[in-house]
């Protein structure tokens, strides 16, 4: 039987979760849908956000150290609180990646379509053309050997995190520093920065990504921990400073053109630099998002894979000789996302496709959070280390904050939709259970 090739280190482990968490997308993407909610107060929703997955990364590490399985969170669900309870979590992880695989997809052509209209070359469907592409080229690269992909996703992410991190510096050295947006925003409250806490996890998640790689990673039980706190501690200090740089940019006065604006980095290059950075920057957005997608399908092809394991499809759990990767998996959840573009792309917009997708994302990603929380704050209880406890605690208590305000007060239409298809999604995943037991056996492990 062919099993994983444990070639990865540390630092390419940490890349994987990096490239999933995609800080050039977020930066781009995700502050104006924080400032939707929060208002000015999207940087304090960033930092807030960042300390409640930083306690969830935390019982991550503390899994990791023991158990190496591709399934990630299902593994370690199932070692404290069943195989049941395990597959659920698993079940909704696989959700939480797909989405994110096809809301990442969506914004490669999103934003390359930007740049190019700027150069003269506009229709409004080429958005989607370009990001079936993405889509194909997520399939061709992803089925090669894991280190190939890793040092492509290294190469974009470096190159277009420094390319924000200089415009951040100029528009801050051009405007008076504030210290407003790291209070609350008078007009929207806590519950308003409760909401925007939902982007910051948005903008963080996938950091357990190279948890999914452990069986892949040469002496997973130090490596991964490292690439968990690494790539959770570098993207928040990227989103606190960027965000911030964004609110101030646009002015305090004008939140609610940051808000509505599709490509903010745009704009405030053009404002604050030239109209060539700005197309360098949605450029360089663009093939972040390519990147992304890269690092998201990896992980959705692995958790498939552990699934597989389980009986959930036996074609799953296999794995290519020649490149030992899930080929079969990771050509499936592809496909998935062609589908879901040629589908739902035709009738939206880019914005609106990633955005609805993502949220669906974050939300099944907030409940899987959670349930680590939770086991490893029950696994620590057992062994009567508090402080361990106190963590899983703390952070799947934080997270229930932005998971109720995501829910109320009631968002604006189609906001109320997306609960729903996670609700609907895990209620599939607890009828699979029901009439297939067998579902819940644990999937093989390399602890």
């Amino acid at each position: 039987m062919t099993t994983f090739r444990p070639t990865l280190s540390a630092f390419q482990a940490f890349v994987l979760s990096l490239a999933i968490i995609a800080p050039t997308l977020a930066m781009a993407f995700n502050v104006p849908l924080a400032a939707q909610a929060a208002g000015r107060a999207a940087p304090l929703a960033f930092l807030v956000g960042g300390a409640a997955m930083a306690l969830i990364g935390l019982s991550f590490v503390a899994f990791s150290r023991r158990i190496a399985s591709a399934g990630s969170a299902a593994s370690y669900v199932s070692a404290v609180l069943g195989d049941r309870l395990g597959f659920l979590a698993g079940w909704g992880l696989l959700l939480a990646y797909l989405a994110f695989l096809a809301s990442a997809t969506a914004l490669v052509g999103g934003f390359l379509s930007v740049a190019l209209a700027h150069l003269g070359f506009d229709h409004p469907r080429l958005w989607l053309v370009l990001a079936f592409l993405g889509g194909l080229g997520v399939i061709g690269l992803g089925g090669r050997e894991i280190r190939l992909a890793t040092t492509v996703m290294l190469v974009i992410e470096a190159v277009a995190v420094l390319a924000i991190v200089a415009l951040a510096v100029v528009i801050l050295s051009q405007v008076p520093l504030d210290a407003a947006p790291l209070r609350p925003d008078p007009e929207r409250g806590l519950s308003g920065l409760g909401y925007g806490m939902v982007f910051a996890v948005l903008s963080l998640a996938g950091f357990e990504g190279a948890a999914t790689v452990a069986e892949e990673t040469r002496d997973p039980h130090r490596a991964i921990p490292l690439a968990i706190l690494g790539s959770l501690a570098t993207a928040t200090l990227l989103y606190g400073l960027v965000s911030y740089a964004q609110v101030l940019g646009y002015g305090l006065d004008r939140i609610e053109e940051l808000a509505r604006d599709p490509a903010p980095l745009d704009t405030l290059a053009i404002r604050y630099v030239s109209r060539g950075y700005g197309i360098f920057l949605d450029t360089a957005a663009g093939i972040s998002s390519l990147a992304c997608a890269l690092g998201t399908a990896a992980a959705a092809a692995r958790v498939l894979y552990a699934l597989g394991l389980r009986g959930i499809g036996s074609g799953f759990a296999r794995l290519d000789p020649a490149h030992g990767v899930p080929a079969r998996a990771l050509r499936f959840v592809g496909g998935l996302t062609l589908i879901f573009l040629v589908g739902f792309g035709a009738w939206t917009s880019p914005r609106a496709f990633s955005e609805a997708f993502a949220t669906v994302a974050t939300l099944a990603l907030i409940l899987v959070y959670m349930g680590v929380g939770l086991a490893q704050a029950v696994l620590a209880a057992r062994t009567k280390a508090w402080g361990w406890c106190a963590v899983g605690l703390g952070g799947s208590l934080m997270l229930g904050w932005p998971l109720f305000n995501s829910l109320y007060p009631l968002p604006g239409w189609p906001g109320p939709l997306w609960p729903l298809v996670v609700l609907a999604w895990m209620a599939i995943g607890a009828a699979l259970l029901r009439f297939h037991p067998a579902l819940a056996r644990k999937s093989l492990e390399r602890a």
